[in-house]
């Protein structure tokens, strides 16, 4: 049988187990940092698969280590994140949410499904590869400073080093048996902009002997709009916006204070802080003509990720042959944000996304971070075949 045959096998095999696992992960969600019940689970899989881990990695991460024959010869890394969201689930279907208020609504659940099955069948094949396969079970990837930091800084890029890291996203704008990559940039960075005007407060009827915090912090916006307008970077797509803003003021109360908050993405670290100095430049200078002070933290989050060209195109080659042509696809570039871009910085990385859409019903179509995100399960196997394909074809075939 041929290699890349045994492999879709292997996956149709334990399609079951994925799912079941799939399901468990998200009918229990923990959120981010607070990953200990699914920590044990994904240990107690790999363990039933005989996989050698280390568990307690970056507080709620494990690492797992897959070796095929000559194990020195190359290392390479699979990613995958497993910490839920803050959303309440309005899906009714028998794995839903037992924790009210937490959800897998941005796939994570399946990306770690994905990622237990491709290292179960690695480790089932191990003796007709070679080098080792490092899988990275992360948590915390949906709050700063991010899990992948936490990760890097307890040791999972050493002893072994990879050479290159891999990472898989779930996709809802694809049908299942679809993918889809960048090269190059692909991701934005992200940070966020936690902004407080202090003026002084008084009665609305009497405005001259205060200083409005609400004016103030609507000229600082203006000027935002004005820097982001004229800023000579226009290639560079940027973007800069406030959701929240609170006064606690009345009708006839004008109040001290202002607080606002916001996000800044970039798809050009260079760019990206050079206009973390400009908006500070902005708030000192309003406030200064405005008789207001300010404390303005810029909390510098994920950098943008860089998907490595040959790296990318090997993925892509893997991808084909799997899959065929006509199912992968060149994705744009997007200003969402992931801290898979820690690795990336590290070692040679390659973010990809799968499709996880149903072609003949609404599943899967809602969008990320919902409370009806759902995919078609169809994806699991599809997603754990073409994990350990793409790593087998980073080593090499024993023998070849």
């Amino acid at each position: 049988m041929e290699f890349k045959e045994k492999v879709k096998s292997l996956a149709q095999s334990i399609s079951a187990d994925i799912l079941t696992w799939r399901r468990h992960i998200h009918a229990n969600p923990e959120l981010s940092y607070q990953e200990h019940n699914t920590m044990d689970f994904i240990a107690q899989v790999l363990s039933q698969q005989g996989i050698e881990f280390t568990k307690g990695v970056g507080e709620t991460g494990v690492v797992a280590l897959i070796k095929g024959a000559n194990p020195e010869s190359k290392i390479i890394a699979l990613r995958s994140d497993h910490d839920a969201l803050p959303i309440l689930e309005a899906n009714d279907v028998d794995y839903s949410s037992k924790n009210k208020g937490v959800m897998h609504a941005c796939g994570h659940d399946v990306h770690t499904a994905c990622l237990l099955g491709a290292a179960t069948i690695l480790n089932r094949t191990s003796d007709e590869w070679e080098g080792t396969v490092k899988c990275i079970f992360q948590p915390g990837e949906e709050r700063l400073p991010g899990g992948a930091t936490l990760m890097i800084k307890d040791g999972a890029l050493t002893n072994p080093t990879p050479e290159h890291i891999i990472g898989q996203h779930v996709f809802p704008d694809l049908e299942v048996g679809h993918v889809g990559m960048r090269s190059g940039m692909y991701m934005a960075s992200a940070d966020e902009l936690h902004l407080t005007i202090l003026g002084k407060g008084g009665h609305a009827a009497l405005p001259s002997g205060t200083c409005n915090p609400i004016v103030v912090a609507s000229e600082v916006l203006l000027e935002f709009e004005k820097m982001m307008e004229s800023r000579d970077e226009q290639d560079v797509k940027t973007v800069l916006a406030f959701g929240f803003i609170e006064a606690n003021g009345a009708t006839n109360v004008i109040p001290n204070s202002a607080r606002l908050e916001g996000t800044f993405r970039s798809l050009c670290e260079e760019w990206r802080f050079k206009a973390h100095d400009l908006m500070k430049e902005i708030v000192a200078s309003v406030c200064k003509r405005r008789g207001a002070t300010a404390d303005f933290e810029i909390r510098v989050g994920y950098p943008s990720v860089y998907n490595n060209p040959e790296l990318t195109e090997s993925v892509r080659a893997s991808a084909i042959e799997y899959l065929g042509e006509d199912k992968v696809h060149d994705l744009p570039e997007r200003m969402t944000a992931e801290d898979f871009s820690f690795y990336a910085q590290k070692i040679p990385g390659c973010f990809y996304r799968i499709g996880t859409a149903s072609k003949n019903s609404d599943l899967g179509h809602h969008g990320l971070h919902t409370p009806l995100f759902d995919i078609d399960e169809g994806a699991l196997e599809i997603g754990a075949g073409l994990m350990a394909w793409g790593a087998i074809n980073s080593l090499r075939p024993k023998g070849t």
